[in-house]
């Protein structure tokens, strides 16, 4: 298969767009990871971008959760799961809430479908394309229980700060598509990214630290390796207020 038509190219970015917090990038696929996302993207996936694979709308041009997920339940967006193993892992200790998992890299996509298909699980789909040009455009106020962003790329160079995922505008947008009791669920193993993370979500006027609500967060191979290597990740919790 090659991964770069149709759903699975991402377009280029406008002079005028927001800067994107990641850097597109080409990756080869494996014929398990090849079959899995031939099987199952058409069912359990859709892109950002792309109207070749499009995600269910209301009326307004928001994105239809109840179509999607053929149920009315509180709705999780998952930004960059990578690999997909805590995102399988939490969607099956919580299958009550149903879980849009974005990953903007395609090897990531494939390998959660095929976890999921592994696991049995129904309560996730899988976006491929810019999670947070998904939220601008297509998540409604106040339509999300959980925005979750574990090891997002810490652009470790400073004049690549400015593409880091949390931010003061990025974190104004995440909190207004929460509900009010929301959560937002952050975690790093870059200390620098923790401190800045940390500044910025407590700056934010609608948000205060939830620290019990991020518990149940697994330990993921990325993790581990971190740990391998020195890096103790740090989770940041916070809770829409108003």
């Amino acid at each position: 298969m090659d991964p770069t038509p149709g759903p699975f190219r991402h377009p280029a970015a406008a002079p005028h767009e927001p800067l994107r917090t990641f850097h597109p990038r080409g990756a080869g696929l494996g014929p398990v990871r090849q079959d899995a996302l031939r099987r199952l993207f058409p069912e359990l996936g859709f892109s950002v971008h792309d109207e070749d694979a499009p995600f269910p709308r209301t009326a307004d041009g928001m994105l239809d959760p109840v179509a999607m997920f053929g149920r009315s339940a509180p709705l999780v967006l998952e930004i960059g799961p990578g690999m997909g193993e805590a995102t399988v892992a939490m969607a099956a200790a919580d299958p009550t809430r149903d879980v849009l998992a974005v990953e903007a890299h395609l090897p990531g996509v494939a390998n959660l479908l095929k976890l999921l298909d592994e696991a049995g699980i129904g309560n996730v789909r899988v976006g491929h394309g810019d999670a947070l040009d998904l939220v601008r455009r297509a998540i409604a106020p106040g339509a999300l229980a959980e925005v979750r962003a574990f090891f997002p790329d810490p652009w470790p160079k400073v004049r690549h700060h400015k593409r880091r995922l949390v931010q003061p505008a990025h974190v104004a947008l995440l909190r207004s598509r929460l509900v009010v009791g929301g959560v937002l669920h952050t975690a790093t193993d870059w200390p620098d990214y923790a401190e800045q993370m940390a500044q910025v979500l407590s700056s934010d006027p609608g948000l205060e630290p939830a620290p019990g609500a991020g518990s149940g967060r697994p330990v993921t191979a990325f993790e581990r390796k971190a740990r391998a290597e020195g890096r103790t990740a740090r989770d940041l919790v916070y809770r829409r207020v108003r």
